[in-house]
């Protein structure tokens, strides 16, 4: 924790609240803590972070009872996610519960276990059997339409380089949606939250730029760049990325995004390309037969400038797209129809506080998808090969067929 000080007495106060924020248990701690103002206190906990301030509350019924005030929360959660720092959506973060609540629901990441295995000795890869009409059965029922609205969702988006805010934005609704009879609901659904062509610069205006000045390390050229892969380690060591989605009439928060990206491709397309993915294992019992989904957040740089030491030219990455998709364990885009259920399911699944227990159940999915895929490719040849021996029984038979008759003469 770190504090800025003014006075020696605060600088002791500071101190004795570093060691309570730690739950210690000795009691002398605790006294020297009721023997503070209620200002002081306030004036100490204000400069803690989301976690210190939880351990805070847990060491005494003063620190307890100041730790719940709004002030604090609102102030960890706009150092957080600068995107909270509008008016708006302030009134939103009041309407679904306080800053508190908030914070409680979108520091921690969403944790899906329940990947199914892939059955390889049934028709249908996965345990459920649904039938067609069980399949689409929410995209003939109205009162789910009124449930899942496109204007009841809201995204506050932030990306951080290095613990440096980067980009925020706020998108009220779900863009190019035209109502419950429109395109919308029968297209593959994404969120662009924008994109930029790095080969017209005159329509890329608001472009976000990410430079040596953002602690970017410089790299002599791409030839280097594609030996070493440093500024491609740094980018995925030093991004994170955060896609908070609200619900206004559930009054419920969800992060879908790792903070770290899950996996990558460098100099793709092209070679000043490098591609970040990021996103999270959705529960969807019911509204997919594999019973899971995933969300897919999409983020591309393009090398601007590979820079230069001798000139002090910096080395520039351009962030030209950003988007969310979500997909079943196929791989098939799903439309915004099942999309919007999907993501009305993942606001009250499973959270956790263990990075690495989230990227394991990621991993998990990927796993399994990877089978499936394989499972696929095999059936299909398995079917090619029969089809072909299936051919080649037919022309012989039709061959022999013939011989004989023209044998007759």
């Amino acid at each position: 924790m770190t504090c800025y000080v003014k006075t020696d007495d605060l600088s002791c106060s500071y101190a004795a609240v570093d060691r309570v924020a730690s739950v210690s248990p000795v009691k002398k701690e605790v006294a020297n803590m009721a023997s503070l103002s209620a200002d002081i206190l306030h004036d100490i906990l204000k400069r803690l972070d989301g976690a210190a301030l939880a351990r805070a509350g847990c060491a005494c019924a003063e620190l307890r009872d100041i730790s719940k005030e709004e002030e604090l929360w609102e102030n960890v959660c706009r150092s957080m996610w600068p995107s909270t720092n509008h008016d708006d959506v302030r009134s939103l973060i009041i309407s679904v519960g306080g800053f508190r609540k908030f914070y409680a629901d979108c520091s921690t990441l969403i944790l899906n276990k329940d990947v199914p295995s892939v059955q390889t000795n049934k028709t249908n890869l996965f345990a459920e059997e649904w039938d067609e009409s069980d399949y689409y059965h929410y995209f003939n029922g109205t009162d789910e339409l009124e449930k899942a609205l496109p204007s009841d969702f809201v995204s506050l988006i932030d990306i951080q380089y290095k613990d440096r805010a980067l980009y925020s934005d706020i998108i009220w609704g779900i863009p190019s949606s035209d109502g419950a009879n429109g395109w919308f609901y029968n297209c593959p659904f994404r969120i662009d939250v924008f994109h930029h062509s790095p080969e017209n610069d005159d329509n890329n205006d608001g472009e976000v730029f990410l430079s040596t000045i953002n602690d970017l390390p410089s790299v002599p050229s791409l030839e280097q760049e594609r030996k070493d892969g440093k500024l491609w380690r740094d980018l995925n060591d030093g991004i994170k990325l955060s896609w908070i989605m609200v619900n206004r009439k559930m009054k419920l928060a969800v992060n879908l995004s790792s903070w770290h990206p899950l996996g990558g491709q460098r100099h793709w397309p092209t070679d000043t390309d490098f591609v970040l993915r990021f996103g999270s294992v959705l529960p969807a019992k019911e509204v997919l037969p594999c019973q899971v989904a995933k969300c897919i957040l999409l983020m591309k740089f393009h090398v601007t400038n590979t820079g230069s030491e001798e000139t002090g030219e910096p080395s520039t990455l351009a962030l030209t797209e950003l988007n969310m998709q979500i997909e079943d364990m196929e791989g098939v885009h799903l439309n915004g129809h099942r999309s919007l259920l999907v993501l009305k399911e993942a606001l009250s699944c499973h959270r956790s506080r263990n990075y690495s227990e989230v990227l394991d159940s990621c991993h998990s999915y990927l796993r399994v998808q990877s089978e499936l895929k394989e499972e696929k490719i095999r059936s299909e040849c398995r079917f090619d090969t029969l089809c072909l021996v299936g051919g080649i029984t037919v022309f012989a038979a039709l061959c022999v067929m013939c011989y004989r008759k023209f044998d007759r003469f």
